[in-house]
């Protein structure tokens, strides 16, 4: 044997022991599946790290299979082979929120799924529309918690639906301000915010990248975000948090997973490769353009943010009343 078919043949061993099941992934490619439909924030970032990835996996093809809130395409992906070529882009909804909203989950957001890294957060804001809070004389949090506890069930505020990301954010800060506001729920997070612009609801808990425009344009009126620390995109809004409810943390976030069950050094390979793509410039600003936040984690991490907020939005849903059959 020369000298460079030695070269390759141990190159071909050192792969094999550095990732088992994965090491023709040219002729396998990896599948990373997005429970959600094309072109929205989670697919857009997911096609970007699947091309920022292929150069340690080999290719990587995003498949969309939306549904269910999202159950639809992880629930593909809690029962394909665990052996990492199979992945989901999962949520705040598939692994936090929907286990306690439906009444009958196809899988378990914890034994079912290997957490390879948290992905992103992306912040909510609390808004108003602009003319209802001159008129009603609210500029803060301080203002608007002193409103509703004066005007008892005056204000409502809208949602992208019943156990959506927006609408218990509402309940929680209800039970946290120890104020009643009324719920409407809209069919998605679009048709809310133009019955927010449109003055049919008072106020709503929305996607800073969704609301971020009208902000701007000052048909929104923006009295904080819902995230533990302020977004770099718009440092100038203060916290709920620091606005008087402490300990308020709401923001939507996405990340990778595995099926239950891959072992643990694929687990580790997987998370070096898209956590080296999460530091790549191009995708650093394409997630400003997003209003998200980078959060690459090691897998015990991501698995433990995972439980604390599977266990935060058990209290929050079963408070709310919701459920989804």
């Amino acid at each position: 044997m020369n000298r460079r078919n030695w070269l390759l043949a141990h190159a071909a061993l050192g792969a094999t022991l550095a990732w088992p099941g994965l090491i023709q992934a040219q002729t396998r490619p990896v599948r990373l599946v997005v429970p959600y439909p094309a072109d929205g924030p989670l697919d857009t970032v997911a096609r970007l790290l699947a091309d920022k990835a292929k150069d340690g996996l080999g290719p990587v093809i995003v498949e969309n299979r939306p549904g269910a809130g999202g159950n639809l395409g992880a629930d593909h992906v809690a029962k394909s082979a665990p052996d990492g070529h199979t992945l989901v882009m999962g949520a705040v909804a598939t692994h936090a929120i929907n286990p306690w909203l439906y009444a009958r989950m196809p899988y378990d957001p914890i034994r079912d799924f290997a957490p390879i890294t948290l992905v992103a957060r992306v912040p909510n804001v609390l808004v108003m529309n602009t003319e209802t809070a001159q008129r009603l004389k609210i500029g803060s949090v301080a203002d608007l918690i002193a409103y509703a506890r004066s005007h008892p069930g005056r204000l409502n505020y809208g949602s992208g639906g019943n156990g959506s990301a927006g609408h218990l954010a509402g309940e929680m800060f209800k039970a946290q301000a120890k104020v009643s506001m009324v719920h409407i729920p809209y069919a998605g997070a679009a048709p809310a915010q133009l019955g927010l612009l449109a003055g049919q609801v008072d106020l709503n808990f929305d996607n800073l990248a969704a609301a971020a425009a009208n902000i701007r344009a000052g048909r929104l009126k923006a009295l904080a975000v819902t995230t533990a620390q302020r977004s770099s995109a718009m440092p100038e809004l203060p916290t709920i948090a620091e606005s008087g409810l402490r300990g308020f943390a709401v923001d939507t976030w996405f990340g990778l997973f595995a099926p239950g069950g891959t072992p643990a050094d694929v687990v580790r390979r997987l998370n070096e490769v898209f956590v080296k793509a999460l530091q790549d410039a191009e995708v650093k600003a394409r997630f400003a353009q997003l209003m998200a936040e980078p959060s690459p984690t090691t897998p015990a991490q991501f698995a433990a943010f995972v439980q604390a907020e599977l266990a935060k939005y058990e209290k929050v849903v079963k408070a709310s009343g919701a459920t989804l059959h």
